[in-house]
């Protein structure tokens, strides 16, 4: 899956939480200064053209809703993160965060326990 540009990520954070919404909705959800009207459509055609996101027409309002899920995006991304920069090494990615955020021993701990029962509870349902 492709990386999305900041402005790409900015709108389909919106859409994802919006769920669907016309290019006012989107614009909308922006902190001052809000992107122009033109530039948030060019933005969302842009999307559609590379798959992201689809439309329902009404009349002429377009009412544009997410064909990628955030959690799709977010996997893609960071697997991505994991095969570029960790040579597809888990260990070196979460190695690599541990020493970034200065977790404690206690903090690693916990950590290890959530993944195994997260794993377990994955194992249950199959």
């Amino acid at each position: 899956m492709m990386q999305l540009t900041k402005a790409e990520e900015q709108v389909m954070q919106i859409l994802w939480d919006l769920e669907e919404g016309i290019v006012k909705d989107i614009r909308d959800r922006f902190s001052e200064p809000r992107p122009a009207r033109n530039t948030v459509s060019t933005v969302v055609r842009i999307l559609e053209k590379k798959g992201f996101v689809d439309h329902k027409s009404y009349g002429n309002v377009h009412l544009y809703f997410p064909l990628v899920s955030k959690s799709e995006y977010s996997k893609s991304q960071l697997f991505g993160l994991l095969e570029g920069y960790f040579n597809n090494s888990f260990p070196a990615m979460a190695s690599f965060f541990a020493r970034e955020k200065d977790l404690s021993v206690s903090e690693l701990d916990e950590l290890l326990s959530e993944a195994r029962n997260e794993l377990s509870q994955r194992k249950m349902r199959r």
